[in-house]
């Protein structure tokens, strides 16, 4: 090795360290690849999975150390610090890069609590959220509300780990069409097979990474776009998901003097979710099905006065106007037949705008159209479907209705 060039061995026998140590991460830590960088403090990683590292740096970092750099720093590209960077900062209107550097001492709070330990020694400097005065165990959106750039960050200013921990390119990276880069699929491809070895046989590992397992394992459904389609289609029959308001007067008053008319208001669609509890259906799908009317809450801005609850097997059983997801009570575990409640949903006043059917697909369903968009979140079933967990052994379930918009749910 000349001097002054990358101990490559000691590098990647750091990696190695790290993997052992970790093996849940090993398809993450081998699909990294690294480029030699004098402009680097330490070590950092662009959005394309491209790991820059600095001689010097790793010189003088002992091995045991180095491993658990690895693993931070490709800690930020599982949990996609930088694409979340990015989201936050157009939300939230920041810019420049004292934010983005807010946003890494952040993301560094967010996986430093569980990064170390265990085999992995932690390196000087790394930043915990001890050091900020606060608690452990948050996200990285979290800290970002928490802190400001003062004090207790002053002695930071180093820190960089490079454009895939908080989003904003530096001028060392390679770029989308440089070499050795990840494409967007490969991405996606090493997450969930990280995220697939961890929920498979969790064991000790942390409960920051089976929380993030479980979420890229299982992304909710898009439901602002879903209920932005249903909406688009409730609303175009005569005076459906519209009301008239005179707080904003109508602009025809002009026309009749001493006359105030009311404008037309477009409200929100009010959403009735029906959670299929019958026998066939799994523990884990009801808690699949608590995580999408959480994301229904979310893609209605939060208005849980807009949704309402029904579990439904055999029978409909009373609905819940939504005041905490995690707090529905789903009860049943008997046979199941949806219609009695689409029947129930559409006996409701006001009637729904839109019927979100969460189920497994073993049901009969109605045989008219509902009056009103439906959408049908399936629980996947592989293999042949389980009759002998329904009432009847020679039941065999219809397939969703052609009018509802099917989509997979877990």
């Amino acid at each position: 090795m000349t001097p002054g060039s990358l101990d490559e061995e000691k590098l990647f026998a750091a990696r190695l360290h790290a993997a052992r140590s970790r093996p849940y991460l090993a398809t993450a830590l081998f699909a990294l690849h690294t480029v030699e960088s004098r402009q680097v403090p330490t070590m950092a990683v662009d959005r394309h999975w491209r790991c820059y590292v600095s001689p010097a740096f790793v010189d003088r970092t002992p091995l045991e150390e180095l491993a658990g750099v690895w693993v931070h720093e490709v800690s930020h590209l599982l949990r996609d610090h930088h694409g979340r960077s990015d989201r936050f900062a157009v939300q939230h209107g920041l810019t420049g890069p004292g934010e983005r550097l807010r946003m890494n001492i952040a993301a560094d709070c967010e996986i430093n609590d569980d990064v170390f330990g265990d085999g992995l020694a932690q390196p000087e400097g790394a930043v915990r959220p001890a050091l900020l005065r606060l608690p452990e165990g948050q996200l990285m959106e979290d800290y970002l509300r928490r802190f400001r750039l003062g004090p207790y960050t002053d002695g930071l200013a180093w820190l960089d780990c490079g454009s895939g921990a908080d989003g904003l390119e530096r001028e060392w990276d390679l770029g989308a069409d440089g070499a050795h880069g990840l494409s967007a699929q490969e991405r996606d491809a090493v997450r969930f097979r990280v995220a697939q070895g961890i929920t498979a046989r969790p064991g000790s590992v942390p409960k920051g990474w089976q929380r993030w397992a479980q979420e890229a394992f299982h992304p909710p459904q898009p439901w602002r776009e879903l209920l932005g389609a249903a909406l688009r289609s409730a609303i175009s029959g005569s005076g459906a998901g519209e009301d008239y308001t005179y707080g904003r007067p109508s602009r025809r008053s002009a026309g009749l003097p001493g006359v105030v008319m009311p404008s037309l208001r477009r409200r929100p669609p009010r959403v009735f979710v029906i959670v299929d509890t019958s026998g066939s259906v799994s523990d884990a799908e009801l808690g699949s099905a608590i995580v999408e009317i959480t994301a229904i809450v979310r893609a209605l801005g939060g208005r849980r006065d807009l949704v309402t609850v029904l579990s439904c097997d055999a029978a409909a059983h009373v609905t819940f106007p939504l005041c905490r997801a995690e707090g529905i009570p789903l009860v049943g575990g008997g046979g199941t037949d949806l219609r009695t409640g689409f029947a129930k949903a559409l006996r409701t006043s006001p009637q729904p705008d839109v019927i979100v059917a969460l189920t497994d697909g073993q049901t009969p369903w109605p045989d008219a159209r509902p009056p009103c968009r439906t959408v049908v979140g399936l629980f996947p079933r592989q293999g042949p479907a389980r009759p002998w967990l329904e009432n009847d052994p020679d039941y065999v379930p219809d397939t969703p209705p052609a009018w509802a918009r099917v989509v997979s749910v877990g």
